[in-house]
């Protein structure tokens, strides 16, 4: 039924600090509405709202589906009597967004996230993509050198994912499976990662979750172009003096390249590329990785420039969190 990743709302303690730093990952901003909404170069579609709130947290994550997919999550939502409201306004009283009440549901997921669902496509991407040569296949590029000097394009594609802290993965899985239609791709334990993809053809991975005491935002995704523009970004969010985490390395569910840097507040931007893609009705098949011990961290990565860092598993929204 969900489609789509369309947007994600961040509550802030200072908006211009969070403008700041996304303006600097090469995000467009714009001023609407005492909020700031973000875009990714040559996509016709909100990416990232930022909204002030006494902390940084989710405000709420706006999916995407179709009309007769709306239908269906509607009657199961009436079903399992899940309370869903057609305005934000029966929710939350601000200044921050505006809607077609007639298009959109609201709700809330078990651990209290709060969920938009709107009839409307994926937008495409009308930037080129960068030509690569591939081994056994025709060359893409002919003539011209890889390898770009430092002011190549480096910014965003889209977001591609959210992961987000859940105090019972299992009863998430549950929910966005049963209730909105989405797919589980793999796990990482029997209730410590989930990894799950829209119902239609997918990413590897549109929302993931890891257990904490506490729910909160792990990281938000943004696709880039190819491994030099991974690095590229990152490396300007650094010498901005924003903090590094991890990276440069390469997944193994998923299978994506990755560089994680922090936030201001503390939550991971990651900048990926290459992920796998599972078309609708792909003979998908789910595995389990072991999460015991130090496994659960080497499952994390098929090889990484050094390992994850100890915190990376951190949820700064928690009290008291510890790893």
């Amino acid at each position: 039924m969900i489609q789509s990743l369309q947007s994600l709302t961040l509550y802030v303690p200072d908006l211009q600090v969070g403008a700041d730093f996304y303006s600097c990952m090469g995000l467009i901003a714009r001023h609407e509405h005492q909020a700031y909404v973000f875009r990714c170069e040559g996509r016709d579609q909100d990416q990232l709202r930022l909204i002030q709130g006494p902390k940084k947290e989710i405000a709420w994550i706006t999916w995407g589906t179709t009309a007769m997919g709306y239908q269906q999550i509607v009657e199961n939502l009436k079903a399992q009597k899940i309370v869903f409201h057609h305005s934000h306004a029966d929710l939350i009283t601000d200044s921050h967004f505006e809607e077609k009440p007639q298009e959109s549901l609201w709700l809330h997921d078990p651990d209290g996230t709060l969920l938009h669902i709107v009839v409307a496509d994926s937008a495409e991407q009308t930037r080129a993509a960068v030509p690569l040569n591939h081994p056994g296949e025709a060359f893409h590029r002919i003539g011209s050198r890889g390898a770009p000097d430092r002011k190549v394009d480096s910014r965003p594609r889209k977001l591609g994912h959210i992961l987000k802290f859940s105090t019972d993965v299992n009863q998430l899985v549950e929910f966005y499976t049963s209730i909105l239609g989405f797919k589980l791709s793999d796990r990482i334990g029997d209730k410590e990662v989930a990894f799950m993809r829209c119902s239609g053809d997918s990413d590897h991975h549109t929302l993931a979750l890891a257990l904490s005491k506490s729910p909160g935002l792990h990281h938000c995704s943004w696709e880039m172009g190819n491994l030099d523009q991974i690095q590229l970004c990152a490396q300007r969010l650094i010498d901005a003096g924003y903090k590094d985490s991890w990276g440069v390395g390469r997944h193994i569910y998923g299978s994506n390249y990755f560089h994680y840097v922090r936030d201001p507040w503390g939550s991971l931007c990651e900048f990926f590329w290459d992920i796998d893609f599972i078309a609708e009705h792909s003979d998908w098949k789910v595995e389990v990785a072991s999460a015991s011990g130090e496994s659960l961290h080497e499952n994390l990565f098929q090889w990484a420039a050094t390992p994850p860092p100890a915190d990376f598993l951190k949820n700064f929204e928690a009290v008291n969190e510890t790893h």
